[in-house]
Parts: structure tokens; sequence; C-alpha cells
């Protein structure tokens, strides 16, 4: 009885052990499928500073990639503004926890790519037989070039426009196409507050607004050879004084500073919405936000007799050199995407960047868009005789410089000869070190 007992007993838990063993082997094979399939999709980090619409018009990019394919799952984390993303990534390469790829400022990717923070991107062009480099817009493209190698890619262009509302113009009897000079545009800013009360004109916190003004102006930031700061002429005192003068004195002008991520920019574009102001000069990615009923959309002018000049410049799409090759291949994948022609132009279309594709304006749903909303092309149009963005030898330091006098300017009201003598000691001094 107990032998026929043993013998169930041991039937029974080889039975068992045969089952676990099955059940086992079913669970294993679902998990290596689950692992494999979760292989197969490379999760990468894409760091950027977007706010507003641009914010959501990213994230849908970001969700479109995603369902596009198999292999890459973008996780976008967006940070208060371009700065902000510029200085965690600074932070993420000290401790090694990098991202797979950021949206910096081109002056930003140049200062990170000379510290070769940056991988170069010249294997994955040489590899892509799809990458057609010659139909990037060359301004952008040269931008993210650092001694003779690829950092950085445009992600869009970006040029600095007038904006303003044509029931304010029209109500002071002012015609918008004369408006051919800052000079003519700051006696209309003095009619208009004079009679409506309201501002004439806010131009943007910051050095862009000043240093644009004095390129039109035909300033320069660097003599000819490279070895001398230019930013205390005439023709960069002069422009800057101007707008001081018109903040502090005249009060014709105002601007908002301070503040977090793009709050100031947010507050420039409310006045002028909301009746406080008859326009500002913006970004042209502004458009998105804008009501174009009201806004009408123009190129910046001169000065006197100068041609108008301003910077056309780009943001950049750039891979840290300390994420693994696995997570930059798949970081490029995600870089292709949304520089093709089509996505460049959509994206366009939807912000008022320009497309950094030069074929993307041959792209139908691009044509069909801005011949029912020719602001779309006030950038572009701009940015065919623009000064190409300035690369700053210093690492920053000419525009840093810049930048605290445009502050001394704007707010503190201290004159621009001063401010900017200040300025250009700073920067000889950060330019000498760097050019022999």
């Amino acid at each position: 009885m107990k032998k026929k007992l043993l013998k169930k007993s041991i039937l029974a838990m080889a039975i068992g052990i045969m089952s676990l063993s099955l059940l086992a082997g079913c669970g294993t094979k679902e998990n290596a499928t689950q692992s494999s399939q979760g292989k197969d999709k490379v999760q990468i980090e894409f760091w950027y500073g977007l706010g507003g619409k641009l914010g959501e018009n990213m994230k849908k990019k970001i969700d479109a990639f995603n369902k596009s394919q198999n292999e890459v799952i973008v996780n976008g984390v967006a940070q208060a503004d371009y700065t902000e993303t510029y200085q965690k990534l600074q932070a993420a390469t000290a401790s090694g926890q990098t991202p797979a790829v950021a949206l910096l400022q081109y002056t930003t990717a140049n200062v990170l790519a000379n510290k070769q923070v940056l991988a170069s991107l010249d294997s994955f062009l040489k590899k892509d037989k799809e990458s057609n480099v010659e139909d990037y817009v060359p301004t952008f493209l040269d931008l993210g070039k650092v001694n003779g190698k690829q950092y950085a890619l445009p992600a869009y262009g970006t040029t600095q426009v007038l904006y303003f509302r044509k029931d304010i113009l029209a109500k002071s009897n002012i015609d918008p196409s004369q408006l051919k000079t800052w000079e003519s545009l700051g006696e209309a800013a003095k009619k208009i507050k004079a009679e409506q009360k309201v501002f004439g004109w806010e131009p943007m916190w910051g050095s862009g607004n000043l240093i644009d003004a004095s390129l039109s102006a035909g300033g320069k930031v660097l003599s000819d050879d490279g070895k001398k700061v230019m930013i205390d002429s005439t023709e960069w005192v002069n422009t800057w004084d101007f707008f001081r003068k018109a903040i502090h004195e005249d009060k014709t002008m105002q601007i908002h500073h301070g503040g977090q991520g793009w709050e100031y920019w947010y507050k420039t574009i409310d006045d002028v919405m909301q009746d406080r102001a008859a326009g500002y000069t913006g970004s042209s990615g502004d458009q998105g936000d804008l009501d174009f009923t009201k806004i009408v959309a123009t190129p910046q002018p001169g000065w006197q007799n100068h041609e108008a000049a301003p910077a056309a410049e780009a943001q950049m799409l750039v891979i840290p050199a300390k994420a693994s090759s696995e997570q930059q291949a798949a970081a490029y994948k995600w870089i292709k995407y949304f520089t093709s022609s089509e996505v460049t132009a959509d994206w366009s279309k939807n912000s008022g960047y320009i497309a950094v594709r030069k074929s993307a304006t041959e792209v139908p749903a691009y044509k069909e868009f801005a011949a029912k909303n020719p602001q779309i092309l006030v950038p572009l149009e701009q940015a065919q005789h623009g000064t190409p963005g300035f690369i700053d030898p210093t690492g920053g330091k000419i525009l840093d410089a810049l930048s605290k006098a445009a502050d001394k300017v704007e707010i503190e009201n201290i004159p621009a000869g001063q401010a900017l003598k200040d300025a250009k000691e700073e920067a000889q001094k950060a330019l000498d070190k760097v050019v022999k």
C-alpha cells in the first residue's frame, strides 16, 4: 500500500514538475518576446526649451515621429527656455547623465562643440545616403560647423521681424508702407503715444534687437581681420541710444524684462494684442501666437541710407558626446525626421519659423498656406539679405558683454556710449586671449 502510495506521490510530483516546467517555458517565451520588443525600440530623451504653442507643436511632432516608425521612442523633456536647456546640459555632461539630443541656440551649441561636449555628426551624414546636405539652407547649416566639422544641424531658422496693429496705426493716419527706417518708426511711435496714449513700439528685451539695429546701421562686431572688437563705434552708440531715449526719456517705447522663462516675451505680445502698444519686434516664430486679422508682419527697417541687415540665425539640434552609440544613432533618426522637407515645412507653417531645407517651399501644403497667409514669407524675405548669425570666437564672452550692456541701456538708463565702452573692454580682453 505504501509502495503504491509512494509511486502515486512520485508520479504526481513528476506531473507537477512537468506542468511547472511547461508553464515556466511559456512564461519565458512571452518575456523574451516583450524583452525583444523593448530592445527594438530605443528610448531617448530630447531636451528643448519651448513654451506656448511652440511647445504644443513640438509635442505633436514627437508623437508623430514615435508613431511613424518602430525603432525609436523620443521622450520630450521641456525646459523653461533655451538658456535653461544649455545650463542643464552642461550640468548633465559633468555628471555623465546626458540626454541623447537637445535643442540649443546656435551660439551655445558652438560653445559646447569647442569644448568637445558634442558628438560630430559627420559620420551619420556620410552613412546616410538620404541626408541630402546640400538641401539645407547654407546660412543655417554653416552655423553648426566648428573647425570644419558638423556638430549641429538646424532645427529651424529665425530672424526678428516687425509686428504691428494696423488699426492703431490707421487711427493716427500712419501708412505702414512709409516706415522704411528706424527714424521714421520712432516718429510714428511719438505720434501714437501722444494721440492714443499707448506705447508706439516695444523692442524685445535683450541684446538681440539692439544688435540687429546696429548691423542695419552699418556696424560690425569685429574688425575685418577679426582682431578688434568694434561694438563701441558710432553706429552702435547711436542706435542703442535711440532706444534708450525712447524708453526712458520720451517714454514712447517700453520693454518687459525678467520673470520666468518666456514670461517677458509673452507680456510683450499681450501688450500689442490687448491694445497697450502699436507693435513690437519679435521672432518669426511668434506667428503661431498672433491674430493676423489684427496684426501685420513686415521686415525690419534700416537706418537713413543703410539697408536693413538684421541677423538670420537658427536653433540647432545637437547630440551630446557622452550619449551611448546606440542613443546617438537613435537621436540622429529623430533629427533626420524633424529636418525633413515635409516636417520642416509643416513646422514653419504652424510656427512662423523659417524652414531649414530649400525644398520645403515646394511642399504643396506649404505653398498653399503661403498663398493664403503671406506673413509666413516675411521672415524668409528678410533672411535673404540678413547678416549670418555671429559666431563668437571667445566661446560666448563677447555676446555676454553685449547682454550686460543691453541691460544697462534698456533697464538702468545708462548712456549707450558708457555701456558699450565697458562691454568693448571686457570683450576685447577675452578676444585677445584667443586671437594672436
